[in-house]
């Protein structure tokens, strides 16, 4: 007959469960026939774990461990009252544990608006998994678009979340992989040069930043993951367009949702997070009156709406707010600070003067400080030169003597991509130093350069001249007209930007050269005299 042994006190099963809370073994053993697995905790490790969720003497221990597993709004506050979880986060995480537990190998999409706790709320609910599931086991599979920093800025997350007093003893970190007993969550890239197969996702799969995920890579490497434990997937991520894996998902799911009524698309745009934080509210408000409603930032960021494959680059109401009512000048007025924003052309000595071939463009601009320390600079076209068929011989010393000897130029931000690299050059052995600024046209930097300088014209910080009749100016608004953009797939957010056809960009161009000019600081130096070069 085997003799049961208390080990710690009598009612400890009935406090605690039948199981310690820390290391999973019998509260009350049962020796002979060689059995004994009994709490090695001193005295229990409950107490420490309890203690640590809220719990309190004279309450319902095993009340508290049920609420906290099934409830996310309890765990949150339990294990991080620090970073509460607002209610449309525990909303979103109450569906996806839904989810898990129903093991109907639903597909879910959450959408929130930037710096909105998307992440913040994932980090939580795989904490709560891992502590979940801890005895019982299982995997969750986090898909992002890169290992670094991406992948690792969320396994850092989760560590933060998951409470010392909890864990001890069952954590186990690896590279890309956390572990609390027999449940993990491994953090895996998406990028085509990464080895990512072989894992597999019981519990949940996760497509974070999907709308930079390629869906051929997803569908070929990480769906199979949870095809064979029909484990629940949620792509989640921010809006971009209508080609990437997040909008396709989106689709599928609103077709599903318009068919049984029930949800699995969860969106929370910028209203609904300024409901709960005031100061994020009126944070949005002022971006949505420097850039615009219709800023594509602004439109997929804050308001959830996806971009059109193509379309022109400068809404109507930008434009307006980039024509300014100054008068062109040709002479530079004592006292002020003017810059200048090189775009160099192809060269091509057989062109002749009528011919409408990409040209080289000189925009000279005046950079105005407003009163107020905190008030950003403001830039005012002066006037344009433009150089068609014209070698670097002939041109280096034009534009030496405009931007030196006529306009004194603080700044000279020099196109340096291909043929403008040996201008670029020239300039800088010539002029002062740190006067010439090369910048160098890639995919990358000049789509860069193009969500810069829509942000600037949207603030009203870029002003040209009244309408004067010339020709450059005229060919200028052709070319703002005439911009088209399209979003490009991948991380990061890309587009391509500019002028197709006949018609050249060369003038918007070079007036968007002045959205690196604004990375300087050209204040009025006080007390230390006009240097061209400082």
């Amino acid at each position: 007959m085997r003799t049961r042994v208390r080990t710690i006190e009598e009612r400890l099963g009935e406090l605690y469960g039948e199981t310690c809370l820390l290391c999973g073994r019998a509260h009350v053993a049962y020796v002979g026939d060689g059995e004994c697995e009994v709490c090695a905790c001193a005295p229990c490790g409950c107490e420490g774990v309890l203690r640590a969720l809220g719990w309190r003497e004279g309450e319902s221990a095993l009340r508290v461990l049920r609420e906290i597993e099934r409830d996310p709004e309890a765990w949150s506050l339990a294990t991080s009252p620090e970073h509460p979880l607002r209610p449309y986060q525990v909303e979103t995480a109450g569906a996806i544990l839904g989810s898990i537990e129903r093991g109907g190998g639903d597909l879910l999409a959450v959408v929130f608006s930037r710096q909105a706790g998307k992440d913040e709320m994932l980090a939580q609910l795989l904490a709560m998994l891992l502590w979940k599931y801890r005895w019982r086991g299982g995997e969750v599979v986090v898909v992002q678009p890169t290992m670094q920093p991406q992948g690792m800025i969320s396994r850092r997350r989760l560590l933060d979340r998951l409470p010392g007093a909890l864990v001890r003893g069952l954590l186990r970190v690896e590279e890309n992989r956390v572990a609390v007993g027999k449940a993990s969550v491994t953090f895996l890239s998406a990028s085509p040069e990464a080895n990512a197969r072989g894992n597999t996702a019981s519990l949940l799969l996760v497509a974070n930043e999907a709308q930079d995920i390629s869906a051929d890579r997803w569908d070929a490497v990480f769906d199979p993951m949870a095809a064979s434990t029909n484990a629940t997937t949620v792509f989640m991520g921010t809006v971009w367009t209508p080609r990437t894996l997040l909008a396709r998902q989106m689709r599928y799911l609103r077709e599903l949702e318009a068919k049984d009524g029930r949800r699995r698309v969860f969106m929370v745009p910028w209203q609904e997070v300024a409901r709960y934080v005031p100061a994020y509210g009126e944070r949005v408000q002022a971006r949505i009156a420097q850039l615009g409603r219709h800023h594509p930032f602004v439109r997929t960021e804050y308001f959830l709406e996806e971009l059109a494959d193509d379309g022109g680059f400068f809404p109507p109401a930008v434009t307006e707010r980039m024509r300014g009512d100054h008068p062109r000048q040709l002479m530079p007025t004592p006292g002020r600070t003017y810059a200048a924003l090189l775009d160099v052309g192809g060269e091509d000595l057989a062109a002749g003067p009528s011919s409408r071939r990409d040209s080289t463009v000189l925009t000279i601009v005046e950079v105005c400080h407003p009163e107020g320390a905190d008030l950003q600079p403001v830039y005012r076209v002066m006037t344009r030169y433009m150089w068609t068929g014209v070698g670097q011989p002939e041109l280096l010393p034009q534009v030496v003597h405009l931007v030196r000897d006529v306009w004194a130029c603080r700044r000279v931000v020099v196109d340096a991509t291909g043929l403008g690299a040996g201008l670029a050059s020239a300039l800088r052995r010539i002029l002062p130093p740190r006067c010439v600024i090369p910048f160098v046209f890639t995919a990358a930097s000049k789509s860069a350069l193009g969500w810069d300088f829509l942000s600037l014209c949207a603030a009203g910080r870029f002003l040209d001249h009244a309408n004067d009749g010339s020709r450059e100016q005229a060919l200028f608004w052709t070319q703002v007209a005439e911009c088209e953009y399209e979003p490009l797939p991948g991380t990061g957010q890309q587009i391509r930007w500019g002028v197709s056809g006949a018609t050249h960009d060369d003038l918007l161009m070079s007036a968007a050269l002045v959205a690196r000019l604004d990375a300087e600081d050209l204040r009025p130096r006080v007390a230390r005299g006009h240097d061209q070069g400082s």
